[in-house]
């Protein structure tokens, strides 16, 4: 069945690297981005899957369902796979991070199983995704009901080489800002309550933090606003802090810190202050077995340059969703190795004969593995054991 279920992909293969291309020439983000989603749903629709506009708080994120109940009995297991896509661009560079490959090749997979596997019970659910990289929309919409439906979560990525994910940093960013008294530096300096003392203040403390944290922890800050001339005491400060850590629940530790430093900061400066959270991204739960099922059936594919997992990133989106649900994202190779993304390479790339391919090969990489959960069952209680366990070590 699955030589059958790639030759289906590849038969697609004009229909969905044209819709990549479109995306690509028509970058939307932020959350309004009604092409990409009327695109893919018009796919989906076309395609037998029911669709659900305006999902988790965002008009253009979908979800989009196919049912198939086989030559099953009524009462069998029915695993439901999830498929989540990402369109959004990046504000003033375009499609610099490969995401306008990701809803074709995720629609590409979920017709080819409906077409293809016919015989055994299932359920498809592919949820568009949009704002990723301004507002990390799936944090809210895990907390708005949606992925709870589904047993498991895939994603696929454009990337310098074909690989998968272990770890990622769980985040949570804060703007700060301080309210103080002006008054004139040189005659009256008394009479004022300087906000960028504060915020300095609150800089040194967390230097001072740094040695009372575990090892993995990350801590970065910058001010967001300039405080004004030299001479006059300044009326207001802002600054942007981000806490990092390969654990949830050992950030939140730091957390409560930081916001212990920001307090003692304006007391010490005698100001006043408000603390604004702008992220709040999850750690996540790694499961191996499906980063193996996603990585053999891209050897299966032919997909190019097969790396070894990265054991350690950066935060996502899709971490609040592994941190609840079973996940892995294939990354499959399209540009050369030690290429950002985020950057010009990956925009000069993004229609390339490579950039068609890794809508191709991503395509395969997420139904073969999804066609070997629906097959083997077992394949499936080993995937939530897994998941079960590490949810004990990696909170």
């Amino acid at each position: 069945m699955k030589d059958a279920l790639f030759q289906n992909i590849d038969e697609k293969r004009e229909t969905l690297t044209g819709m990549a291309d479109y995306i690509f020439d028509h970058p939307e983000y932020d959350g309004k981005e009604y092409e990409a989603a009327k695109l893919l749903t018009d796919y989906l629709k076309e395609n037998g899957f029911t669709v659900e506009m305006g999902v988790g708080g965002y008009e253009t994120a979908f979800r989009a369902v196919y049912e198939n109940k086989g030559d099953a009995a009524d009462g069998t297991y029915m695993p439901s796979i999830g498929i989540l896509c990402e369109y959004d661009a990046l504000i003033g560079l375009g499609h610099g991070c490969g995401h306008h490959m990701q809803g074709p090749a995720c629609l590409g997979a979920a017709v080819a199983i409906k077409e293809t596997c016919t015989g055994l019970p299932y359920r498809l659910v592919v949820y568009g995704t949009p704002a990723e990289e301004t507002k990390g929309a799936k944090c809210t919409m895990i907390k708005n009901g949606c992925f709870h439906d589904i047993d498991v979560a895939f994603m696929m990525h454009g990337s310098p080489t074909t690989c998968t994910d272990v770890k990622c940093l769980a985040d949570q960013s804060f703007k700060v800002t301080f309210h103080g008294k002006r008054a004139h530096a040189a005659l009256a300096p008394e009479q004022g309550r300087s906000a960028f003392d504060a915020l300095l203040i609150a800089f040194n403390g967390i230097e001072f933090l740094r040695e009372h944290v575990p090892d993995d922890t990350r801590m970065h800050y910058t001010v967001s606003q300039l405080p004004g001339p030299a001479n006059v005491v300044p009326v207001e400060a802002v600054g942007k802090f981000h806490l990092r850590s390969f654990s949830k629940s050992n950030l939140e530790k730091v957390v409560a810190r930081f916001h212990d430093i920001i307090k003692g900061a304006a007391l010490i400066a005698g100001v006043t202050y408000e603390v604004e959270q702008t992220s709040d991204y999850y750690n996540k739960i790694p499961v191996l077995k499906l980063n193996e099922l996603l990585m053999e059936n891209a050897r299966l594919a032919g997909a190019p340059r097969l790396s070894p997992p990265r054991e350690r990133t950066g935060s996502t989106d899709f971490g609040n969703v592994m941190y609840e649900v079973p996940g892995s994202c294939i990354r499959v190779a399209f540009v050369p190795e030690g290429t950002s993304s985020h950057s010009q390479e990956f925009i000069d790339a993004g229609k390339t004969e490579d950039a068609h391919n890794c809508v191709i090969y991503g395509a395969k990489s997420i139904a073969g593995a999804a066609l070997d959960l629906i097959q083997d069952p077992s394949l499936m209680d080993a995937v939530k054991a897994e998941f079960t366990e590490n949810q004990k070590k990696f909170r």
